[in-house]
């Protein structure tokens, strides 16, 4: 990519997408083709179509999807899977019909088996059963990655796909119904603190294990990957270590200053045993992550005054 190509970020307000701008800004890009939902809906084939004829873009980052938590991957089944079709069909497919020369497919660590070998290595895609709680996203982003090397092997399309690990920081959800596990904590042991709750609730045993990284790591590592890396296939993106979700909710527990106990709802799911990705061939590409969580997580929380709930 040079300075003055042109870029479209699909997803570009949500917290993957808003990083990926983000790091390009610094990086000196200034070309953008950026488009909002309600300006564009990606699930929609003809205009979607008429926007890859009309603007041309060069370049194309698809962080774009129908995101959520356990509760939201559960629940919404249909529209996770439906939304996630559509929006990456549609783009994949005419970012080929347009002539676009890289484009960068995000997924998800759910890809994986439920009980696939940890740390999750790249070969193990499709050798067994999926976590049946967020299968129909799993699906799609399966789906999405072999799109990308099917149009790689049969029109030549230089599509790449990475499979990035759980995420926080900037511009995160912290709705408890559809948020992810760290943001969640982060909410609820915040607003117990402030309401002199005391105990915080945690859904299930505590006891899986997790890996987390900064979505400005997240960034760091689409950008490198645009620049230098050019095979079929998918790349995991992760920090390469985890802990417990009870670990987690300690961590989070003393960052934010809570001082009663933690108690345990174990009739809400744990959800996968463990998601750690083997990020060797990352590594062997030349990129590791950077930002420490309890670093991260703190610059987080002390950045959140601005948010309505908070």
């Amino acid at each position: 990519m040079k300075l003055n190509s042109k870029i479209y970020i699909a997803g570009h307000r949500g917290m993957v997408g808003s990083a990926i701008l983000r790091k390009l800004q610094n990086e000196g890009y200034h070309n953008f083709v950026l488009q909002t939902s309600s300006e564009l809906d990606l699930r929609n084939q003809q205009a979607v179509a008429e926007f890859f004829e009309a603007e041309q873009p060069e370049y194309v980052f698809l962080a774009a999807a129908k995101v959520g938590g356990i509760h939201a991957n559960n629940v919404y089944r249909a529209e996770f899977l439906y939304d996630n079709l559509m929006i990456q069909n549609n783009v994949i497919h005419n970012a080929y019909v347009s002539g676009v020369k890289k484009l960068l497919f995000l997924g998800s660590s759910c890809i994986y088996p439920k009980l696939a070998p940890q740390p999750l290595k790249e070969d193990a895609l499709l050798t067994g059963v999926l976590e049946s709680t967020n299968e129909p996203y799993a699906i799609a982003k399966i789906a999405g990655i072999k799109m990308c090397d099917a149009y790689r092997s049969q029109y030549g399309c230089n599509f790449i796909s990475a499979m990035p690990t759980n995420l926080y920081g900037p511009n995160d959800n912290y709705d408890l119904q559809t948020s992810h596990v760290l943001p969640a904590l982060i909410r609820k042991f915040h607003e117990a603190g402030k309401r002199g709750d005391d105990h915080v609730v945690l859904w299930g045993t505590g006891s899986p294990m997790r890996e987390f990284m900064h979505v400005d790591d997240l960034a760091d590592a689409c950008y490198y990957l645009m620049q230098n890396y050019d095979e079929a296939g998918f790349v995991n993106v992760g920090t390469g270590s985890d802990l417990s979700i009870k670990d987690l909710a300690l961590l989070v527990k003393n960052i934010t200053g809570y001082k009663g106990e933690i108690k345990h709802d174990l009739s809400k799911p744990d959800g996968t045993p463990r998601k750690l990705m083997d990020v060797s061939k990352l590594a062997a590409a030349g990129w590791k992550a950077r930002i420490g969580l309890e670093e991260g997580v703190a610059e987080v929380y002390a950045a959140l005054k601005g948010e309505e709930w908070f």
